[in-house]
């Protein structure tokens, strides 16, 4: 009797333990349940890399990156990882593009990413590179309103959306003209230039989006392809918008955002090495209430947690995807883990066909023109600069400005200043992109130095205008980040680091042929139209008087090679600092 009793106690343990293993369980697949796996393949600083980068700039570490044909397919492989899968962008998808895509207006690059899938990204501030109304035509179509359809084809526009929550536009006082051509109905309130953020549903959850701009692109870009517009402070206006978007049901909250930070050194591409930069700052004001800031930018890589954020930043040329995985709760629409890892663009993956038949098309289309040779160099001319700021390439693109606005007819210049910023790439010697001999420069390779078709401007300025542009150097918007201005043969000065911004540049020190400029003179500058409006924080410059407009950039240094060829390096004598 007892050995039964034993038994069925024994027997009414094993059920009990069976029940509660079941329950254990029935738990964790009903939490499964409850929560959502959402994917985000996010970069940023495309900046138009349709074929494989080439030098530092095509490499992460020592593995070949990059190239349109291999990033698409990387995003198609990872996109099938994960049915719930969103491809977002951080800005500056266009603009400081190669030749390939900067001839027809980047719309090659737009194309391309419609192919590959792209969903949303910010608006970064090269896309205005080209004034607002051409970033208005990026995303509704159209033929260019110059040059009309040069791919041979209407362009659509772009399929995914771009996003800008803190750029709005006050449509009292841009271009009225420009405002009739784009449709807009004359809004006497300002309003967001284009949405500021975007709900995505997927897997049963809400993931919102918000889009925002370097507050600062109005020192960088051309004044006049922004008038009208007004920047807003990224993190006050990150906070304004989740509200919003938390009204409209979207618990997940992600910020595209292009601004960026800078790793210690070493920091590799999934590291978050003494993290700087106003990405630090701002994340820090942004509300809690945001799970994931996507950078950019700097173009540097990082993988971080700052506070409570997931904050990223896939490097630059569509090198890196950073894949950005949720679990978020289904009943609230909280993320409940996030983790984030950049995996490199290799190249020993199949090439996407639909782009490699896209590249192979505006190759067709590019080859006349960028293989035209136009001149010789003597040896690489680099945009590495000495301790006072100057380099050989900046010697170069000046003296080239300078010979194309000397003539009376033409500005009648006595100096031309080039911002260093504008100087893209290096001429190397043996470098052939189009099977030319080693030292021949193409149009191509002189298009990759400048690709931004600024019209030369010659003006009138006073000595003491000079000094304060010298000055201007280190202070209002280049306090920070110093801009060293590259000057033409016949021009020098002395400055000194010790003293205060505002004084460093002493006007007797101030030289053009040997003479020591004066006040009150007046002397013929030229600049590009960039900093003829103000750009680079050079505000000096937008009080030159008696302006005469010139040569795009480009023929002026096509002008200057075939004139002077072989072309040396400039000699970097032109600027002394001091200590």
């Amino acid at each position: 009797m007892r050995g039964v009793k034993l038994a069925a106690l024994l027997f009414g343990s094993v059920l009990a333990v069976a029940a509660f293993a079941a329950a254990i369980k029935s738990d964790a697949q009903a939490a499964k349940v409850q929560t959502v796996s959402v994917q985000l393949l996010a970069f940023n600083d495309f900046h138009g890399n349709l074929e494989p980068p080439t030098g530092s700039s095509g490499v992460v570490g020592s593995t070949p990156a990059g190239g349109a044909e291999f990033f698409a397919t990387h995003l198609a492989q990872l996109r099938g990882t994960n049915p719930n899968t969103l491809i977002v962008g951080a800005g500056d998808m266009i603009g400081a593009t190669p030749l390939l895509s900067a001839l027809f207006h980047d719309e090659p690059t737009i194309e391309s990413l419609n192919m590959a899938g792209l969903m949303v990204t910010s608006v970064g501030n090269h896309e205005f590179d080209e004034g607002w109304a051409e970033l208005w035509r990026m995303q509704h179509g159209g033929c260019h309103p110059k040059d009309g359809c040069k791919a041979g084809h209407q362009f659509k526009g772009a399929e995914f959306q771009f996003l800008s929550a803190n750029v709005f536009i006050d449509e009292r006082k841009a271009d009225k003209q420009e405002l009739k051509r784009l449709g807009f109905k004359n809004d006497k309130h300002p309003h967001p230039l284009l949405p500021a953020i975007s709900i995505k549903e997927i897997g049963g959850v809400k993931v919102g989006f918000i889009g925002m701009t370097l507050e600062n692109t109005p020192q960088i870009v051309t004044p006049t392809g922004i008038q009208g517009l007004s920047f807003y402070n990224e993190a006050y206006m990150a906070n304004y918008w989740t509200q919003n978007l938390k009204k409209r049901g979207a618990q997940t909250v992600v910020v595209l955002l292009h601004e960026g930070g800078f790793q210690a050194s070493p920091g590799g591409h999934n590291d978050c090495n003494g993290i700087s930069g106003p990405i630090v700052a701002l994340t820090h004001l942004m509300s809690n209430e945001i799970d994931v800031v996507v950078s950019g930018h700097t173009h540097q890589a990082y993988n971080c947690r700052i506070g409570t954020k997931l904050v990223t930043s896939a490097g630059s040329f569509g090198r890196l995807i950073t894949d950005i995985d949720l679990e978020i709760d289904r009943a609230t629409g909280k993320v409940v883990t996030k983790r984030a890892i950049n995996r490199i663009v290799t190249r020993d993956v199949p090439r996407d066909a639909r782009q490699t038949e896209l590249v192979e098309r505006y190759r067709r289309l590019a080859a006349p023109l960028a293989n035209r040779v136009i001149g010789r160099i003597t040896a690489d001319i680099t945009r590495a600069q000495n301790e006072a700021g100057e380099s050989a390439l900046g010697d170069v693109i000046a003296d080239a400005q300078l010979a194309a606005t000397k003539p009376a007819n033409k500005g009648g210049a006595v100096v031309a200043f080039m911002n260093p910023g504008g100087i893209r790439a290096d001429l190397v010697f043996n470098q052939s992109s189009g099977g030319e001999a080693p030292g021949e420069v193409t149009f191509g390779e002189a298009f990759t130095v400048q690709p931004f078709g600024n019209n030369l401007v010659t003006m009138t300025l006073t000595g003491e205008q000079i000094d304060r542009l010298l000055e201007q150097q280190w202070s209002e918007g280049n306090a920070n980040s110093p801009r060293i201005l590259q000057v033409s043969q016949g021009f020098t000065y002395t400055y000194d680091v010790r003293r205060p911004a505002n004084d460093r540049v002493n006007l007797a020190d101030i030289r053009i042929n040997g003479q020591p400029i004066t006040a009150t003179a007046q002397y013929r500058v030229t600049v590009n139209s960039f900093l003829a409006d103000g750009g680079d924080a050079f505000a000096i410059l937008r009080s030159g008087t008696n302006r005469l407009g010139g040569d795009v950039d480009t023929q002026a240094l096509e002008d200057y090679f075939r004139t002077n060829s072989p072309v040396a390096p400039g000699p970097r004598n032109r600027i002394t600092r001091l200590p």
